[in-house]
């Protein structure tokens, strides 16, 4: 069922104004209002009146938030308005103009009687009038409905919910079998420029390895990282572990490559993926996030790395990452086929 809205009223937004005032919460007024707490919340936020002469008489005031309101509804409607003014958008919208060029020139015609923002136009596009002439399909991207203002893309297309780390297998997730993998990159300060370190540990060895990349695409850094686990064995590349950066959207490109599977954590929780992150701390030890990396030689990083990997772990009954990954790798190759 469709979602419907209505502006605040006069009424409503009094009452707001005299809770406010009251110290009441947001979640108090939007029960008395029969609203949403985010409805409440965006009233307040927009109408919220600033007075940079008199500070004291900052707030939210029910005369003042109306007539905010009242104005931002008449700049929306400038074009129902003007129709000689909306004849010239029209126009321009059918001669392949994009809103924003159209705006922009208006504001350089010294003729022009009026100014446009491309919000407007774009709203006025999308609006009952606009969509009874088809008014969309000349915008340079041509969409039946409008997506949200500052919507981000949606990642459950990129993602698949059936990849989740909920869904890994138990023999994953205690690590009783060999050859599953985690993935990070390590980000440095933005004047060094994009450069990065690609870190992967194997979560039953914590054998780890590091390779330097100059960006933060994806494509490239997938085939750096075929390139690296390409010459192991399958069952000791069988899956990788990531978070949901756009640095590894490009997850596909495993199985197409050398048949890994990717699995990723759920949104705003990388800790899932613990040894890794506990990985990343380790190596902050040596490259600190002031490290210049492109000043870096290779040997640098294949140092540390090896420094890692010959260090004794508790975990692993004080043996070295190095000699568990090895009896790992024996073990598969002494296995019959």
């Amino acid at each position: 069922m469709p979602r419907s809205f209505t502006q605040l009223t006069m009424d409503e937004r009094r009452i707001v104004s005299q809770m406010l005032q009251a110290k009441a919460r947001l979640a108090q007024i939007a029960s008395v209002l029969g609203r949403h707490r985010s409805t409440v919340h965006r009233e307040i936020r927009r109408n919220w009146w600033h007075d940079k002469e008199v500070p004291q008489a900052d707030g939210y005031w029910h005369v003042t938030a109306q007539t905010l309101y009242e104005q931002r509804r008449r700049s929306y409607r400038k074009l129902h308005q003007h129709p000689q003014l909306c004849h010239v958008v029209i126009d321009r919208l059918k001669a392949g103009w994009s809103p924003e060029q159209i705006a922009g020139r208006l504001k350089r015609e010294p003729d022009a009687q009026h100014r446009l923002c491309h919000e407007t136009i774009y709203r006025y596009v999308y609006s009952e009038d606009g969509q009874s002439q088809a008014l969309a399909r000349h915008l340079p991207e041509r969409r039946r409905k409008r997506k949200p203002r500052y919507a981000r893309r949606p990642r459950s297309l990129v993602f698949p919910d059936f990849m989740a780390i909920r869904n890994r297998p138990a023999q994953i997730n205690d690590r009783g079998q060999f050859g599953h993998w985690e993935g990070d990159l390590m980000i440095f300060r933005k004047e060094y420029g994009q450069a990065n370190i690609a870190t992967l540990v194997e979560r039953k060895s914590r054998y780890t390895v590091l390779f330097r990349n100059n960006d933060r695409q994806s494509k490239p850094i997938m085939g750096r990282l075929i390139n690296e686990l390409s010459a192991l064995p399958h069952s000791a590349r069988q899956s990788i572990t990531f978070d949901r950066g756009f640095e590894f959207v490009s997850w596909r490109d495993l199985e197409a490559g050398m048949g890994t599977k990717a699995w990723f954590c759920d949104p705003q929780a990388p800790w899932q993926k613990g040894s890794v992150e506990n990985m990343n701390k380790r190596v902050r030890r040596y490259l600190p996030r002031d490290t210049d990396l492109l000043s870096l030689p290779q040997q640098s990083v294949r140092s540390i790395c090896e420094r890692l990997n010959t260090t004794p772990r508790k975990c692993l009954d004080y043996r070295t990452p190095t000699e568990v990954f090895r009896e790992q790798l024996v073990e598969i190759v002494s296995l019959p086929e």
